[in-house]
């Protein structure tokens, strides 16, 4: 079993930045490709980010692509997810995910974080 503890969200500015990250515990992080996606009120949880288990391939929504950065530090079991540029439809809850595939649907996660609010005003 793997645990996933988000942090670092908040309340930014549009056009302001927050990193966020994901804590791994109970087994070590290498072992599943790791994600993070979002959903935002009223809304369908969806993709917003995955890293490689190695970390030498990723894969970004095209809404985030170019202002998003996921990176992982396995030997300190920690996934990160940079956000620049935030937009106030940027404004979601915001969980960790642990996949055995690059997946892209929330229902192939196997395991998920509780989730950190990040919140952009305008």
């Amino acid at each position: 079993q793997v645990q996933l503890v988000e942090s670092g969200g908040g309340l930014v500015q549009a056009g302001g930045s927050l990193r966020l990250s994901c804590a791994v515990s109970g087994r070590t992080s290498s072992r599943y490709v790791m994600g993070w996606f979002r959903q935002a009120p009223g809304k369908e949880r969806e993709f917003v980010a995955t890293i490689s288990r190695v970390g030498d391939s990723t894969s970004y929504s095209s809404s985030v692509k170019g202002r998003f950065t996921i990176s992982r530090d396995n030997a300190e079991n920690t996934v990160y997810l940079q956000m620049n540029s935030l937009k106030v439809e940027d404004t979601a809850v915001y969980y960790c995910a642990a996949m055995y595939g690059m997946i892209v649907a929330a229902d192939g996660v196997s395991y998920w974080g509780k989730g950190t609010l990040v919140t952009v005003s305008s």
